[in-house]
């Protein structure tokens, strides 16, 4: 130990903050007494217990919503009028977990159906799955470490959270609340790894029971692979969302909506609206519309209170992200608006754009685009549309405008997607709804109700009686 991580302001350059960075033996001791306290089982902490820490932590968050939000701001870059929404989002999900345990329990299992069965009742109880290393993305600092980690203290089991290189402030101090609120420091270990080979030895340890992670498929595929025999894992990748626009749209409903939910947190979210197919009859007046809305939009310090758009997270992502703008525009696509870095702060900044028509195989069309960018492509025949859609290797959430229940309903059915969001954008979340990427855009599924399941076992009693009966 010794060596610091210094955490920069995506949109100056300024020090936000430092942490701590953890050699090999800061990993093997996160992990020898992780594992120390679920071996004791003796020592596990009781449901109501995890309910008062939970309770008191709510409490907690709730005093100081806008200093982490101002802290998100800083560090990830997220609008302020965003980052207090996530703010206030992540102290709902510590009271969402309370909700969750307080509820909770097992099944009577009927087992007396058979002569085999005669003189048992079996029934089952919860229990933590293990030890939880949690890995999270720089999108949402503060929100998605709630999924990760208070999921994992209202399972009962033991976790250590690494937070995204960019973006750990907000992780550390939500871990500190948690001590504050009760939980011994033991039970719940922030630990930023000091290069990517002691991340890898922390997940792939034989000693983790579950690994949650949110980021890159490139990086959560692999680490999946190396994972030791019997541990379960949760993944969240990325995607290319496509909402589709109707003939019957209502463009007053339609275009703000895909404008926040293509442009929020300049579309560095795995939901971001990406892939627009509006009907033919319509898309010039969606696109009048559409350029104009993004035109009119604030871009700047996401400190700022009137800012809607703020930095990449990277200025590496600003020149990716121009890379493959420009080579949709040689490719034949028409840039309607943008298309260009932003001179503001660091250079972390690019100009808000739409793309009509790119070609169907350039990046932006196949590839997560994690950026400012939204493509609209005409749409003459719905199924045609809808295979263009489904043609990738990613698939998560989607939209559709439209008043026709039928066409809607038409559009749920045949697209790929694990939800299908009805004249509202792709990137609508609430956390205790299911979340789950498809094919390469993960595996599991997310929501903190359904994180908490997977962090738990269900063990079954069977208890065998003369008193139930003919034995």
């Amino acid at each position: 130990m010794g060596d610091t991580l210094t955490v920069t302001s995506p949109h100056d350059g300024s020090v936000v903050g430092e942490v701590p960075l953890g050699d090999a033996a800061a990993v093997e001791t996160a992990l020898a007494t992780a594992h120390g306290l679920y071996q004791d089982r003796d020592g596990w902490l009781p449901l109501h217990q995890r309910v008062d820490i939970l309770q008191r932590l709510a409490e907690l968050m709730a005093a100081q919503e806008e200093d982490l939000a101002r802290l998100a701001a800083a560090e990830g870059g997220k609008p302020l009028v965003d980052s207090r929404v996530e703010a206030s989002r992540a102290t709902d999900g510590i009271r969402l977990c309370i909700e969750t345990i307080r509820t909770e329990g097992g099944s009577v299992i009927p087992v007396q159906g058979t002569a085999g069965g005669a003189g048992r009742v079996a029934f089952t109880t919860k229990e933590p799955i293990g030890v939880v290393v949690a890995i999270s993305a720089f999108n949402h600092p503060l929100n998605l470490i709630v999924h990760q980690v208070a999921a994992a203290v209202a399972a009962g089991c033991p976790v250590i959270v690494k937070p995204a290189e960019d973006t750990p402030l907000s992780c550390q101090r939500f871990v500190e609340l948690v001590h504050e609120a009760g939980l011994a420091p033991e039970w719940c270990q922030f630990l930023m790894p000091a290069d990517l080979g002691l991340a890898e030895a922390l997940v792939t340890d034989e000693r983790v029971g579950f690994f949650s992670f949110i980021g890159s498929a490139r990086v959560g595929w692999m680490l999946k692979a190396k994972l030791a025999a019997g541990t379960r894992c949760a993944l969240e990748h990325g995607g290319a969302a496509p909402a589709f626009v109707a003939a019957d749209a209502d463009l007053d409903i339609a275009v703000p909506s895909i404008l926040k939910g293509g442009f929020y947190h300049a579309g560095q979210v795995c939901v971001s609206v990406q892939r627009v197919f509006v009907d033919q009859s319509v898309v010039r007046d969606f696109l009048d519309r559409l350029v104009a809305g993004v035109q009119d939009l604030t871009v700047g310090d996401p400190l700022d209170e009137s800012t809607e758009v703020g930095p990449l997270i990277r200025a590496g992502e600003v020149d990716r992200v121009h890379e493959w703008v420009q080579a949709a525009r040689e490719a034949g696509a028409e840039v309607a608006c943008g298309g260009t870095p932003l001179d503001l702060g660091e250079g972390q900044y690019y100009e808000p754009t739409v793309l009509i028509h790119p070609p169907a195989d350039a990046r932006v069309s196949t590839h997560e685009i994690f950026g400012p960018v939204v493509c609209v492509y005409t749409m003459d025949d719905l199924d045609d549309a809808i295979a263009q859609a489904n043609s990738l290797e990613v698939a998560f959430q989607a939209a559709v405008f439209t008043k026709d229940i039928d066409l809607a309903l038409r559009v749920s059915r045949h697209i790929d997607a694990s939800a299908v969001m009805v004249n509202d954008h792709t990137a609508f979340r609430v956390d205790g709804m299911p979340f789950a990427g498809l094919r390469q855009s993960g595996l599991g599924v997310g929501g903190i109700p359904y994180t908490i399941h997977d962090m738990q076992i269900e063990k079954m009693l069977v208890l065998k009686s003369g008193a139930l009966g003919t034995l």
